[in-house]
């Protein structure tokens, strides 16, 4: 089965001029161009659109995705962590919509609101037994405190890097690169920024077993092979880098 490229640009919310230049930069070539010129279009050349549009939906530029696709050709593989990625989103999302629907409730009701509510999609709150049993009250007491410190718009982009380094992670993984690789680690070391500013100091056993929880907790917004990528990845970074 096949499709013109009309019907695959109005299916995926896309023109053809777009796709036409995916096909002149390499990045989806058509399967077959008819007598009158016209590009059709195969079931693979529809996953790899998908690919292509889910990437550039976690930022990547063209140059990077064909970097991906050239690194990872099994499609199925590559979608699996495609899903971890989205499934990781669609959670927090849900936390932020139920946050959004209470906030506008109560607005409505003329209640008074909370600040933890309103910030429940960005609320690490829930960690705190967690937090304090595996690294002690101090440890869970200095990052609510510079949690609480920080206006709504530095919480949002502070979630947003966090998202944006899972995202580099799963496309790191999709490219084929190891965890030791020195692209793996330049993400890494933007993952150990992220956590420093909660942390006063950031241990190799800290980094290690935070990586760790990657692995063992889908709440961290990781799973399957991802996660497990990036637990090594942390792992390898604190024995290279940090010091208990």
């Amino acid at each position: 089965m096949e499709w013109s490229i009309q019907d695959i640009a109005r299916s995926a919310g896309t023109t053809s001029r777009t796709l036409r230049h995916y096909g002149a930069v390499g990045l989806l070539e058509p399967s077959r161009i008819g007598s009158n010129g016209y590009r059709y279009y195969d079931e693979q050349a529809l996953v790899r659109l998908q690919r292509i549009l889910l990437l550039r939906e976690l930022g990547l530029g063209l140059p990077a995705i064909a970097e991906v696709l050239a690194g990872q050709r099994d499609s199925a593989t590559a979608l699996e962590t495609h899903l971890e990625l989205l499934e990781g989103e669609r959670r927090r999302i849900g936390r932020q919509i139920e946050s959004v629907r209470t906030t506008l409730r109560k607005l409505k009701g003329g209640e008074r609101l909370m600040a933890e509510e309103v910030f429940d999609g960005f609320d690490h709150t829930k960690y705190e037994q967690e937090v304090t049993s595996r690294w002690g009250a101090d440890a869970y007491r200095r990052g609510d405190q510079w949690w609480s410190s920080l206006s709504a718009e530095e919480k949002q982009a502070h979630q947003q890097e966090q998202l944006d380094i899972s995202a580099a992670f799963g496309a790191a993984r999709e490219a084929g690169l190891t965890p030791d690789a020195a692209e793996v680690q330049a993400i890494t070391r933007r993952l150990h920024a992220w956590v420093r500013p909660a942390v006063s100091s950031v241990s190799a056993g800290y980094f290690a077993g935070l990586g760790q929880l990657y692995v063992d907790d889908p709440r961290y917004g990781l799973e399957g092979a991802t996660a497990e990528f990036v637990r090594n990845a942390m792992k390898i970074y604190a024995e290279r880098n940090l010091s208990d």
